[in-house]
């Protein structure tokens, strides 16, 4: 009853929060028409300050959520069951699809493709191998494990997605942000300026996430169609992408969870399989199943050394760090989201998916597209390294996807797979991102098509000033991570202490 007097009682819109984020990202876009080069001299030196200061204390946070959120899996808290359903709403199937897409979305595919051949081609600080050396493939792929695995997925939503679920479904607080200070703050939380703060910030951190993905993502598809048919890789080719993109992931928001997101990501999850299996078959099989084996044990081995890396600071701050901030920045948001899909599942389910087999897929996708592109590198050097050189990420993606059998079916197979990866992203978070606005799981349609069309036509002008505005704002999401990694770090202890409380009005008592 006290869940539904909530959800009755919010569904205003909360203005201070609308206006604060709302405000502050015009005032962004504004000020890059106007001045780039002064804007990215601010981010760039904000950017520098939050790595120098926060960045071991995130790489703290990281490795404490992780190891956390098992321990609370395994104890007797594990089969609380979240949400105050007795069954879950949602399909395993879909459920496991929805997330998959919405965290690893487009970054993974254009990452998976670079990011291990960034690391071969320049060995990561802490192996001491030769780089671009057969020696130097598995520390390559481990290190892009480490950024794209067990801490980043459990930053998203395990810890969190508890605290939400507990204070929302069964204690009827609005669905917020700034419910995961409630423990701390009590009541002065939930109204008033610090409250409409916490919630600002949380969504800038996602929007300037998520509106980069969509910018990048004009750019990269524009980069393809250029290069497999000859399209005019041009501004009005960029905008026409990002133009149906906006389409196709505010139609999906508006359709809910239940219907658009969830059919969006189990076809990509299901064109996904597909191309895997076919990469499996005709590329390079042998090393990629050897590849992954070894580059798990490399991973395991090496955990504690490479989470915990601090002796070159400039590599560290440029790619973990950089990563950690980009994770943390999406971390309230996503984890809202995955309350809103995870009702009626155990607080083990939750954890186990999220932390554990959520990163070993992600690990056999990174080997199965990043160890391709490495085994063909170390077949024929410079194959993949110098497209990847010359245009970045999408040149790193078409290099490997074309030294395939049927390589042009495919390459185009890559980019739709990449744009549903980043429409689901779109959708979820223009959905999460209604959420806060109203407090409720259910957000009215004007809401999400405002905030669906406001974050597709901030990419479209971004990327209007050059590529530059938009790495503005990929930096800029480092430096909202500030901020929104203190409001996480009270999850570390308040998340076990909730899920025991949960457990106990259960009946779930220690065995």
């Amino acid at each position: 009853m006290s869940h539904q007097v909530a959800e009755n009682a919010n569904t205003a819109i909360d203005w201070p929060v609308f206006i604060l984020s709302g405000g502050f990202l015009l005032m962004f876009v504004a000020t890059a028409l106007f001045d780039l080069s002064f804007l990215s001299a601010v981010v760039n030196s904000a950017f520098g300050g939050a790595t120098k200061l926060f960045g071991a204390y995130w790489q703290v946070l990281m490795l404490l959520t992780f190891i956390i959120a098992l321990g609370v899996a395994v104890s007797d808290s594990g089969r609380a069951r979240l949400g105050n359903l007795s069954a879950p709403d949602i399909s395993t199937y879909k459920w496991v699809a929805i997330i998959m897409c919405t965290l690893l979305a487009g970054g993974g595919v254009f990452w998976a493709a670079a990011e291990p051949m960034a690391h071969f081609i320049n060995s990561p600080p802490l192996f001491v191998v030769e780089s671009a050396s057969p020696a130097a493939v598995y520390p390559a792929l481990a290190q892009s494990y480490m950024h794209w695995g067990f801490l980043s997925w459990s930053i998203l939503g395990s810890l969190t997605a508890i605290i939400f679920m507990y204070l929302h479904y069964d204690k009827g607080l609005p669905l917020k942000p700034r419910i995961l200070l409630y423990p701390v703050f009590g009541e002065v939380v939930l109204h008033g300026w610090l409250g409409a703060l916490i919630d600002a910030a949380c969504v800038v951190a996602v929007v300037s996430g998520t509106v980069g993905p969509i910018g990048f993502l004009g750019l990269q598809v524009s980069f393809g169609l250029s290069e497999l048919f000859g399209i005019s890789d041009s501004y009005s080719t960029q905008l026409t992408i990002i133009l149906g993109l906006i389409l196709i992931y505010t139609i999906s928001a508006v359709s809910g969870v239940t219907r658009g997101i969830q059919i969006l990501s189990s076809f990509n999850i299901g064109l996904a399989m597909v191309l895997m299996s076919f990469i499996l078959l005709a590329g390079p099989t042998a090393f990629i199943f050897d590849s992954f084996i070894q580059s798990v044990g490399v991973l395991i081995t090496e955990f504690i050394p490479m989470a915990s890396y601090r002796a070159d600071t400039g590599w560290v701050n440029g790619w973990t760090v950089f990563f950690w901030g980009w994770f943390i920045g999406y971390g309230p948001l996503m984890a809202m989201f995955i309350a809103r899909i995870s009702r009626g599942r155990t607080i083990r389910q939750l954890i186990v998916t999220l932390s554990l087999i959520a990163p070993l897929v992600t690990y056999f996708w990174f080997t199965i597209v990043g160890g391709s592109g490495i085994a063909l590198e170390l077949a024929s050097p410079g194959v993949i390294s110098e497209p990847y050189a010359a245009s970045g990420m999408p040149a790193a993606l078409l290099a490997i996807t074309q030294q395939l059998p049927w390589g042009f079916l495919i390459s185009v197979l890559f980019l739709v797979l990449t744009t549903i990866f980043v429409a689901t992203t779109g959708d979820s978070m223009t959905y999460t991102v209604s959420m806060v606005m109203t407090g409720t799981d259910n957000p009215p349609t004007a809401l999400r098509v405002f905030w669906g069309i406001m974050m597709g036509v901030l990419a479209a002008i971004l990327i209007s000033i050059g590529s530059g505005g938009v790495s503005a704002l990929q930096s800029f999401i480092v430096v909202t991570a500030v901020p929104v990694s203190l409001i996480l770090m009270p999850s570390l202890w308040n998340a076990p202490k909730l899920a025991k409380k949960l457990a106990a009005e259960q009946g779930l008592k220690s065995s």
